[in-house]
């Protein structure tokens, strides 16, 4: 069923799903430009796991270009581009898809999907703080669309070079919820190429969970430059996150996403993964755009049209928006 397959976006996660499809013998497209694109031309996609001495690089074939027209239409699309370059997307996506294509979005945050199919009086209701005027909806048919969470820590070592570190965990779903023949076969595709993949029932209860832990450890990490446990260690600072995340948590529970925990539930769960830098911090610091929109701006608006007040999340957003556009990381 997935013959041809094309990643789109050869950064940490969508090159590390890319390699584990190509070690597992299928034949990779891959959308890059600048200097991964020359990267993977010249060397290939290559994966590091291990440590030390134990650690090992494979090097994987692929076909890479910047024009997806001379791939033509795929029957497997990995979106796993930061939210911001999404528009840049949809401009171009277009030539790789047809009826039968199956369009995998891997990304943080809230997609511009996820009031498809899905969200009570809220179904089909664009939201504009991820898809402004509806111009993504519009690339990427909905019906093409199938979600999919990650929990794996990889990062990007040099262009084209791809680390990954811990966890192989995927979570998929139709965005109206259910079982169907297509994302069977994924499972099924992604299973037996190492992922260890859970197959939802409801992939935006697997989105907002993983959501209400990073929409703000995210953004308060990328404003004052501390890892995640010295933002957890400050009783202040702890403190207003476990404000904006009780905000979030009454937004899902007005949507059909309850989440049963309460915030220290969630610190708990973040302690265990010990000191870390997380991604948008990792974003400020080399000087590229931040997915404020996608990780708070997105829970505002549902904030507003669930009627839920958002103090808070508000402050976060405004802040953390603030400081990103101080230093041309986020659009005036």
């Amino acid at each position: 069923m997935f013959k041809k397959i094309c990643i789109y976006g050869a950064g940490a996660i969508g090159g590390w799903i890319g390699a584990g499809l190509a070690a597992d013998g299928h034949a990779v497209n891959v959308v890059a430009r600048g200097a991964t694109l020359s990267a993977l031309r010249q060397h290939g996609l290559r994966l590091r796991e291990g440590q030390g001495a134990d650690e090992r690089e494979r090097a994987f074939s692929v076909t890479a270009t910047d024009q997806p027209a001379e791939l033509g239409v795929q029957d497997l699309v990995v979106v796993a581009v930061k939210a911001p370059a999404m528009g840049e997307v949809a401009r171009a996506i277009g030539p790789l898809i047809g009826p039968q294509t199956v369009v995998l979005t891997a990304m943080n945050g809230v997609p511009w999907w996820f009031l498809q199919g899905f969200g009570g009086a809220l179904q089909g209701r664009v939201l504009e703080s991820v898809d402004p005027g509806g111009a993504i909806a519009r690339a990427v048919p909905a019906a093409s669309v199938i979600g999919c969470v990650v929990h794996a820590s990889c990062s990007v070592d040099e262009p084209g070079v791809i680390r990954h570190r811990s966890g192989r965990g995927l979570i998929v779903g139709e965005p109206a919820g259910g079982s169907t023949a297509r994302v069977e076969a994924l499972v099924a595709l992604l299973q037996h190429a190492g992922f260890e993949v859970t197959l939802s029932e409801q992939i935006q209860k697997a989105i907002w969970y993983k959501l209400w832990g990073n929409m703000t450890v995210n953004p308060v990490c990328a404003m004052t430059g501390a890892p995640s446990d010295r933002v957890l260690d400050d009783e202040l600072v702890r403190g207003f996150i476990s404000a904006v995340m009780l905000e979030a948590r009454e937004i899902g529970a007005r949507i059909g996403i309850p989440i049963d925990q309460e915030p220290e539930d969630r610190h708990a769960v973040t302690r265990k993964l010990g000191s870390f830098r997380p991604s948008m911090l990792q974003d400020v610091e080399a000087g590229r755009a931040v997915e404020i929109d996608a990780l708070v701006g997105s829970v505002r608006e549902l904030g507003q049209l669930t009627g839920v007040a958002t103090p808070f999340t508000d402050a976060l957003l405004g802040l953390s928006r603030l400081h990103a556009r101080v230093r041309s990381l986020y659009p005036a």
